[in-house]
């Protein structure tokens, strides 16, 4: 009788770039950004494998990748997956890493390192990463032994999403790539997913029983479509208002009755007034309460805010960090408003009724455009995309006075149709319009610009080619660096230095892409523009010349400079 010997379990032979493309595709990533480096070619050959699985954008830049994956990462609630070269593409790639960490965005950057028996020498583009990136990931780590890949990614995974997501980097020394080692995989699993307790919720409901103006306010981590959902739910049969964080507009229905605008730079006035001085409950479910969220940390008391103060967030060390809260929930958001389903209300009309239709009405107003000077009033623009594209349009922006208009005058009716650096990067717009497109090809993106945040990641529009993300670009060309001017009239008036700008015609240089485009010289030209825009293929840049003097939708250039030398005078 012949026996049957058990199949063996000892996992093959693989060398170190494929074992972490392997666990990558466990992982669940389906897509890497990057621009290719010899440093972790082993990586890229593990990658060939898979290619069937996950797409490989080869990109022009590595900050570029990197903003990529960003976007990604806020796109899908995934870890966007960013692969570099050592020295200058590490460093190039930092842009998209910073964004990330003030984002709470999950991001992994996978770094090609010298070889391990270099290390110490200054060897060609050697980099200390632990010391580089240490205040701008959650963790950075190197792995020098190829047999510990699936622990390492298994961690980096998990970290990047867990309680406050962001950024983890990893350096792969490149000798380490090639090793050949045997070892099993790593096996997914979700990560944890803190909820309140019963004496939260009651704690909860006895403050909002006891208030007389209170609101709602959203934005951060941890988000999602449903999760969007059920914060309008808690609002509506609360009454309360609700407010958004700085670039987190999309998190609510900005048509929905209870959503009285966003607070960020230059918010609707009443509403900062409201927060500064009459709101006695704020109720915080998921924004870290930063710098242009809080109006420069003016808006809102440290350490203890002026009302009393609910501070709802997924990362137990943000709560108690700047702003001392009355009662801290250290909570998913999502499992935040399931929890306060449990909350009872109060039968007929709540004390705050007109409080919050009052706010409602003054967000409805600050949607009409003002009048500025020129031919070309971006208010109308703006409010044209906002009326006539769909309701999923995708906006992307980076950073400048230009993104003001965009902010105030578009309504976002579904989440994330908005992707925007909390961090204020230049440069963002572009890469993270790409990544948009090429996540959901059947939807509108539209990649909003200034002049000089454009020129900053317009290489990227080869990538967009190259993989036919057809992205419409609206490039607003005022001639300067349009924020720091202002700042440099306010402070310094009529000294101007450095902020002028000498610029390509945009029209022309989209079309040596191979992309399309017309330049837009008046208000009343934008909407012919756009219909091309929508139906022309492979993407479509308008150019839009404005006048230097309309700075913002309330001052002109000359109003900031006249307001400067009266502030000297004085």
């Amino acid at each position: 009788m012949s026996s049957v010997s058990a199949p063996s379990t000892t996992p093959p032979r693989r060398s170190g770039g494929r074992i972490l493309a392997d666990q990558l595709r466990i992982l669940g990533a389906d897509t890497i950004y990057c621009v290719p480096g010899e440093s972790y070619l082993e990586l890229l050959d593990g990658l060939h494998a898979h290619q069937e699985a996950i797409n490989v954008v080869t990109c022009r830049h590595e900050s570029g990748a990197s903003n990529m994956a960003d976007a990604y990462g806020k796109l899908t609630g995934k870890p966007g997956i960013c692969a570099v070269t050592r020295g200058p593409g590490a460093t190039n790639a930092s842009n998209g890493v910073h964004t990330a960490f003030q984002d709470s965005t999950p991001m992994i950057l996978l770094i090609g390192q010298v070889g391990r028996e270099m290390v110490d020498r200054e060897a060609f583009q050697e980099i200390d990463y632990r010391r580089m990136f240490g205040q701008m990931a959650k963790w950075v780590a190197q792995i020098d032994d190829a047999a510990r890949i699936p622990e390492y990614m298994a961690r980096a995974w998990k970290t990047a999403l867990s309680g406050r997501p962001g950024p983890v980097v990893l350096a792969l020394p490149e000798d380490m790539l090639t090793d050949e080692v045997a070892v099993a995989d790593l096996r997914a699993t979700p990560p944890a997913r803190p909820a309140p307790t019963a004496g939260d919720v009651e704690t909860l409901q006895a403050m909002i029983a006891r208030a007389e103006r209170p609101m709602l306010m959203v934005g951060g981590p941890g988000w999602s479509d449903r999760c969007a959902q059920k914060a309008l739910a808690f609002a509506e049969r609360l009454g309360l208002p609700v407010t958004t964080s700085f670039r987190s507009q999309d998190y609510v229905d900005n048509g929905h009755d209870n959503y009285v605008g966003p607070v960020g730079i230059a918010p609707i006035p009443n509403l900062r007034k409201r927060l500064r001085e009459d709101v006695d409950l704020l109720i915080a479910v998921g924004p870290r309460l930063g710098e242009m969220t809080t109006q420069g940390y003016e808006l809102i008391d440290i350490p203890h805010p002026q009302m009393t103060f609910v501070h709802v967030h997924p990362g137990a060390e943000e709560l108690g960090q700047v702003y001392q809260p009355d009662l801290a929930i250290h909570s998913d958001p999502e499992l935040f408003f399931d929890a306060a389903e449990a909350i009872t209300v109060p039968d007929g009309p709540y004390v705050w009724a007109d409080w919050l239709q009052d706010q409602r009405a003054d967000y409805l107003a600050f949607q009409t455009p003002t009048e500025v000077p020129g031919d070309v009033n971006m208010g109308h623009v703006v409010r044209h995309m906002s009326e006539t594209l769909p309701q999923d349009t995708i906006y992307t922006n980076g950073a400048g006075n230009y993104t003001v208009w965009l902010h105030r005058f578009h309504q976002h009716r579904a989440y994330r149709t908005q992707l925007a650096p909390t961090s204020g990067s230049m440069g963002y717009g572009v890469p993270a319009a790409v990544a948009a497109k090429l996540q959901h090809p059947d939807r509108t993106v539209v990649a909003m610009a200034g002049d000089g945040c454009f020129m900053m990641t317009s290489q990227e529009l080869a990538t967009a080619v190259q993989h036919g993300a057809d992205v419409i670009f609206v490039v607003v060309n005022n001639g300067m660096y349009g924020t720091i001017r202002m700042h440099q009239e306010r402070h310094h008036p009529g000294k101007v230095m450095a902020t002028k700008l000498v610029n390509p015609d945009f029209v022309a240089y989209a079309a040596s892409f191979g992309i399309a485009g017309e330049r837009v010289l008046s208000t009343s030209d934008f909407p012919a523009a756009l219909e091309r825009a929508r139906t022309a293929r492979g993407g479509y840049m308008i150019e839009i010349v404005v006048d230097p003097e309309a700075l913002t939708p309330n001052q002109s250039l000359s109003a900031v400079r006249a307001e400067g030398e009266a502030t000297q005078k004085a």
